[in-house]
């Protein structure tokens, strides 16, 4: 339990890494690792070549990627744009989206979600893909 007294502070090695189609993830801010109530964030990396799948929305909020490091590009709600370190990407609620590194390194990306998000409350579309290059 946090006190209210007590700094939320967590470095990245510190929180589990969890391994899902396409990426891993590790959860920084969340109820269960810093008691966050109306946010959560998380790391993902993702392998060069891989697709973070299968593609999903976020019935309830938003969410905002910032990239770290590596290139590839989103697919939203049918548009596809390129990104790189530096880029900064809204998924407005409900869009439908996904993330595929077309790089040679790993990509890294801080993942940003309001309200908080997880794997479990995703709606999922396995049908949703990218388009050929």
């Amino acid at each position: 339990m946090i006190h209210e007294d007590t700094l939320r502070i967590i470095h990245e090695s510190e929180a589990a890494e969890s391994e899902l189609p396409g990426r891993s993830m590790r959860w920084l801010a969340s109820a269960e690792t810093l008691e966050a109530e109306l946010l959560s964030v998380c790391v993902i990396r993702v392998p060069p070549g891989s697709t973070v799948n299968p593609a999903h929305a976020h019935p309830q909020g938003e969410e905002f990627i910032y990239l770290l490091s590596g290139a590839g590009r989103v697919l939203v709600d049918g548009r596809v744009g390129e990104v790189r370190a530096g880029s900064g990407v809204l998924f407005p609620r409900q869009s439908v989206h996904m993330l595929q590194n077309t790089g040679e390194e790993e990509m890294k990306v801080v993942c940003f979600f309001s309200p908080p998000a997880h794997p479990e409350n995703y709606e999922y579309h396995e049908d949703v893909r990218f388009p050929e290059v």
